[in-house]
């Protein structure tokens, strides 16, 4: 068992994933700012890897503290960009559960970082699977303060070359300064949200 490096977790690696996109898919530049895309993630133990357990409160007890953590990098990763959506999602390494990887996921560990980004009323898009080292999962993304603004509708896809192990998860929490480039399907537009109940 790995000697715990983070209140009650043990974290081998952080990872920073930045992409900034500066002209769609047939070349067109952008309607503004360029798409600048984030995410902050973590490769950490899991102390349920190769057991089962009712109780997963190993992993949830913490994740106050991690959000943190996550919410700090964040605010320094975004800079003067800022960010207006935001995804989050797990990586469970062979010798755990999906179950686990939702444990670390959960709003105790999602509202620090929502603090720090300056606030979030939506709930916080969500993903997760069992890979292994290499995989890539694909993050969603959709506005921090109002659902139904159609145009911050996203997906940014991460790897890690050396994660998860068999024991470990990998926990991501994505960011994106604004919405696609050229959006042209309609919904609420973010010049009009009111941000008062995670929809409008």
């Amino acid at each position: 068992m790995p000697s715990d490096n983070f209140g009650a977790y043990h974290i081998r690696k952080w990872f920073l994933h930045v992409e900034e996109t500066l002209a769609n898919e047939t070349g067109q530049l952008p309607d503004g700012a360029p798409v600048r895309k984030f995410v902050i993630s973590a490769a950490i133990h899991n102390p349920y890897a190769n057991r089962f357990s009712a109780d997963l409160g190993d992993i949830v007890d913490g994740s106050e503290e991690l959000g943190r953590e996550f919410g700090r990098r964040a605010r320094e990763a975004a800079g003067t960009a800022g960010v207006q959506s935001y995804g989050k999602a797990a990586m469970v390494g062979i010798g755990g559960e999906y179950e686990h990887g939702n444990a670390f996921l959960t709003q105790t560990f999602a509202d620090p970082v929502r603090q720090a980004i300056g606030g979030g009323k939506s709930w916080v898009p969500s993903t997760g699977k069992v890979a292994g080292p290499g995989a890539t999962v694909d993050i969603p993304l959709a506005h921090k303060d109002a659902l139904y603004v159609r145009s911050h509708y996203d997906t940014v896809s991460v790897s890690y070359g050396d994660a998860p192990r068999a024991d470990e998860v990998v926990v991501a929490f994505a960011f994106s300064s604004r919405g696609r480039l050229h959006a042209r399907l309609g919904g609420l537009d973010v010049a009009d949200v009111r941000g008062d109940d995670g929809l409008h």
